[in-house]
């Protein structure tokens, strides 16, 4: 330290700093909400920390100083939070006749309230959906009131909360449908639905779940706003809702889990979790499924249209018997605030 300049000895404070708040966002996954529920927020952003973290270690390198090695164990230690952030190379499996492909998608009501200056909604998702012709698909946020036309999937479940607005969840299947139901969620219109579906001789169970939403803003740069104390009453509001979300996440990811334990079938589950991959209430939902983009996709995944932040808040967990053979995103079909996301699966 005596060596470094005024300069770099306060950039080795911040870097300190940093390298601390990332070892505890590290931990939080392992930490159920409820006891840390103001902490928790931090797993929002270590992505951010992981790249400052490398930011920091290219710093000190090109100074020939020691202080890389911090940043570079940090980096070292958090290597697997790094492949759930980001994916340098896509997997893309031969097909075969046993393989059949998953689609999630939260359409937002089919922009049943013109969120987005557009009148064709409800057209383009069809057309989409026709395009990449899914074997089955989970659709959260659905409404009847967009008309959508899916005949082409004779078999479907479909569960609807509400009185002055209906919402809720579809499952949408070309292979037959034996048994269907719900997991209503206490205290929440959030709620998670489940199909047995028979695929020739096997019998898949798939989950399409909308968990608790945390209600901010995707703008990043009004939530930057507020961090940085320009609105401190505004940005203390947002933690508090966000730690809120977090502990309601836990409760409704304890119901899931405790359900699919009793399932004696090979486990699909999708759908719009609200929260990122570094969180307790992934690991929880996750358990030892395969989580679908890690295994097959590439590059950041982003789900959600959060400005200026790659967001992957949504999910296909598939069983650990089945082959994850390809992934894909769609960042660029702008028909809701989310992106759909597909798979391409087969039973080992």
């Amino acid at each position: 330290m005596r060596k470094l300049s005024w300069f770099n000895k306060t950039m080795f404070f911040f870097n300190i700093v940093l390298a601390v708040l990332t070892f505890i966002a590290y931990v939080l996954p392992f930490l159920a909400p409820k006891l840390f529920p103001l902490f928790s927020v931090l797993t929002l952003v270590l992505p951010l920390f992981l790249i400052l973290n490398g930011l920091f270690f290219i710093y000190w390198l090109l100074q020939f100083k020691t202080q890389m090695f911090l940043s570079g164990l940090v980096l070292l230690a958090g290597i697997t939070f790094i492949n759930k952030f980001y994916k340098f190379s896509a997997t893309d499996l031969p097909e075969s006749e046993n393989d059949f492909k998953v689609m999630s998608y939260n359409v937002r009501l089919f922009n049943l309230f013109e969120w987005l200056p557009k009148e064709n909604v409800p057209n383009e998702i069809q057309v989409f959906i026709n395009e990449k012709n899914p074997d089955i698909i989970c659709i959260q946020e659905f409404s009847y009131a967009a008309n959508i036309d899916l005949k082409v999937y004779p078999h479907r479940y479909i569960f609807m909360q509400g009185d002055k607005i209906r919402t809720g969840q579809a499952i949408y299947s070309k292979f037959p449908i034996i048994e269907e139901g719900n997991l209503v969620f206490p205290d929440s219109n959030n709620n998670v639905i489940f199909a047995d579906i028979k695929k020739g001789k096997d019998i898949i169970r798939v989950y399409n779940m909308h968990l608790q939403s945390i209600k901010i803003s995707p703008d990043v740069n009004e939530i930057s706003e507020n961090i940085d104390g320009i609105d401190q009453q505004k940005s203390q509001m947002v933690v508090r809702r966000i730690s809120r979300a977090f502990r309601k996440q836990q409760q409704q990811a304890e119901i899931i889990k405790n359900h699919k334990r009793d399932c004696a079938y090979p486990i699909i589950i999708c759908g719009d979790m609200n929260n990122s991959a570094f969180s307790y209430v992934y690991r929880s939902i996750k358990g030892d499924l395969h989580d679908a983009f890690e295994e097959a996709g590439s590059g950041f995944g982003k789900t959600y249209n959060f400005r200026y932040y790659p967001a992957r808040i949504d999910y296909i967990f598939a069983d650990s018997g089945m082959k994850v053979k390809s992934f894909e995103y769609f960042p660029d079909f702008v028909n809701s605030d989310h992106y759909p996301i597909m798979t391409r699966l087969s039973i080992n």
